[in-house]
C-alpha cells in the first residue's frame, strides 16, 4: 500500500495534543507508542513491524481531526485498535501467498530459469556497483539484519547518520527505486 510520506504539521501537532496537553510528555508518549506498536507487530509475526507502525500513524493522522473531539479515554487505545486492524489485514495478505517451504526447486528448474536467475543476479551486482559507495553501503546495511536486530540496527544506523528512522526509510526507498529501474534496464538489454 503506497504511503503518503508528507505528514502535514497540523496533523502531527493534533496527534501530540491528543496524546497529552504537555508537549514534552506528548513527545515521550509518541516515541513510546511507536516502540510499543513495532513490538506488537513483531510479536504477532507481521511482515514489516516498522512499516506497519507507520501505517497505523498514517491512518490515525487522517482521522484524528474527526475522532479526537468525541473520543473518551486513553488515545493510545485507539492507536492499538487501529494496529489490530492492520495486523488482521497483514495476516490476510500473507494467506494469499503460497508457501514454498517444502518445494524442491532443483528438480523443477529449467536451464532457462537458471539463466534468468543468473541474469538477475548479474544485473543486481552491476547496478549495486554503479551506486556511489555511500548509497551502496547504506542499502546493504539497511537490509542486513532480521526481526528485532533489524529494528535496532536501523535505529542505530539513523543515529549514526544524524537523521530520523523515517528519513532513513525514505532514503533507502529512493535508492531502491533507482536500483530497481537499473535492474529492469539491464535485464531488457540482456534480452535484446
Amino acid at each position: 500500500m503506497p504511503r503518503d510520506l508528507v505528514v502535514p504539521p497540523e496533523s502531527f501537532e493534533e496527534i501530540l495534543t491528543w496524546l497529552h496537553p504537555d508537549r514534552e510528555v506528548a513527545g515521550a508518549m509518541y516515541v513510546q507508542l511507536r516502540h510499543d506498536l513495532a513490538k506488537l507487530f513483531m510479536w504477532r509475526g507481521c511482515s514489516d513491524p516498522e512499516g506497519l507502525t507507520d501505517e497505523v500513524f498514517d491512518r490515525v493522522r487522517k482521522k484524528v481531526h474527526d475522532v479526537k473531539p468525541g473520543y473518551q479515554g486513553d488515545p493510545r487505545l485507539y492507536f492499538r485498535a487501529v494496529a489490530n486492524n492492520v495486523v488482521k489485514e497483514d495476516f490476510k495478505k500473507i494467506k494469499t501467498y503460497a508457501s514454498l517451504e517444502n518445494v524442491d526447486l532443483s528438480k523443477q528448474q529449467t536451464t532457462t530459469t537458471k539463466s534468468e536467475d543468473e541474469n538477475i543476479h548479474e544485473c543486481l551486482q552491476l547496478c549495486l556497483q554503479a551506486l556511489s559507495n555511500d548509497k551502496r553501503e547504506l542499502i546493504l546495511s539497511y537490509y542486513a539484519k532480521e526481526k528485532q536486530a533489524k529494528i535496532d540496527h536501523r535505529r542505530e544506523l539513523a543515529q549514526r547518520l544524524g537523521i530520523s528512522v523515517e528519513t532513513l526509510r525514505v532514503r533507502v526507498y529512493r535508492i531502491g527505486e533507482s536500483l530497481g529501474q537499473c535492474i529492469e534496464r539491464c535485464l531488457k538489454q540482456k534480452v535484446e
